[in-house]
């Protein structure tokens, strides 16, 4: 039997008979239900040029959604919101941090790959590699450029360039970068979602002077920012160290190590919240990793914690529907975002479903469907 008439005869058993010739629900009911937020912080320009021809949404305040920040969530105004992500194909992401923070590793990891990014200079032109490498020797890094893998297109991502060792005038250049991208008309443009990596690496100075530079002069309250506490793994040592000074004989109680490698990581994390939190502009979450330099590494929790912090379900949508990293996270969102609703619907509201555009939404939680809501 297909997929689709395996869920029509599923879901219309699980249908209240009284409401079976009810009108239907349709995907234009969804989204009239999304609520709207009232109280608007600002407004992009009402002309989009380039690769679109309908007005930008407003950006609204709205309750933040699981934030482990101070820093208040966003979404977009639900009148204009379908339209404008109808219009977005790739998902854009800005990763910044220090040297050797593993950024190149975790995106290997994102996307499912050992081999290098190619590099475009925005223009869809290829840069060549050994282009690319000398400009890498010399420590500069061209923000605009776009860092794309085979393995999975629908990324793109962009590398800070070197704010974080470097002039006034690499700082305006990425603090500009931030600004005109969170609310570029030229919607295909946008960054969705930054990622900012700081290594537990040195836990006694984790937040530099140039990170909390960043967090209280670059204006990021329409981009959401996900600090990812990379190499939790560097705290081994200090963990053995500290177990030693205790008098516990380590291979008699191997099992403290872990307990106390992750006591450590908690006392970074919660060190790193505490300076950040106190900025201007603090991030919307924070996600601790470790062992990302192996090939099967985890990335469901900052999947998760990037889709939770866009507050947009569109955009969510096409997040989780890019990552290759866990179906997991597809179903999970499947159900909570698509599936759970419909079903209020026909239990509470006793509105048959449409099985055709329920299949329709819950597949676009899922790569490779080919679906286009």
């Amino acid at each position: 039997m297909a997929p689709g008439r395996r869920i029509k005869k599923w879901f219309e058993s699980l249908l209240p008979a009284s409401g079976r010739d009810s009108h239907r629900i349709s995907q234009r009911d969804a989204s009239d239900l999304v609520p709207v937020a009232t109280e608007a912080t600002g407004a992009a320009p009402s002309n989009l040029s380039g690769d679109a021809a309908s007005p930008v949404p407003a950006q609204v305040e709205a309750n933040p959604q699981a934030t482990t920040s101070s820093g208040s969530a966003y979404r977009l105004d639900s009148k204009m919101a379908n339209e404008y992500l109808k219009k977005i194909e790739r998902f854009r992401i800005l990763i910044m941090g220090r040297a050797n923070a593993g950024k190149t590793t975790i995106l290997q990891r994102v996307c499912n790959s050992t081999d290098e990014p190619e590099i475009f200079d925005g223009e869809e032109n290829k840069i060549e590699s050994d282009i690319v490498q000398g400009t890498l020797t010399r420590g500069y890094h061209d923000i605009q450029h776009e860092l794309v893998f085979r393995s999975n297109p629908g990324f793109v991502f962009h590398d800070s360039c070197g704010f974080e060792a470097g002039s006034a005038q690499e700082f305006d250049q990425m603090r500009n970068f931030v600004t005109e991208r969170a609310v570029t008309t030229r919607v295909n443009e946008r960054i969705h979602a930054i990622w900012f990596c700081i290594p537990m690496t040195d836990c006694h100075r984790t937040v530099t002077a140039a990170e909390q530079k960043f967090f209280n002069e670059c204006d990021t309250r329409h981009v959401p920012v996900i600090v990812l506490v990379t190499k939790g793994d560097a705290v081994y040592v200090e963990a053995i160290q500290e177990l030693e000074d205790e008098g516990f004989e380590i291979e008699e109680v191997p099992e403290m190590v872990a307990k106390k490698e992750g006591e450590l990581r908690d006392k970074c994390l919660g060190h790193v919240k505490h300076e950040l939190d106190r900025c201007r502009f603090p991030p919307k979450g924070y996600v601790s990793l470790q062992k990302m330099n192996q090939q099967d590494a985890e990335c469901t929790s900052l999947m998760e914690c990037t889709a939770n912090m866009l507050n947009e379900e569109g955009l969510q949508r096409l997040l989780i529907s890019t990552q290759q990293s866990s179906i997991g996270i597809c179903v999970k969102y499947a159900v909570d975002k698509t599936l759970r609703f419909y079903m209020e619907w026909g239990f509470e509201k006793n509105i048959p479903v449409d099985v055709e555009i329920l299949e329709g939404n819950l597949l676009s939680w899922f790569p490779n469907c080919g679906v286009n809501n």
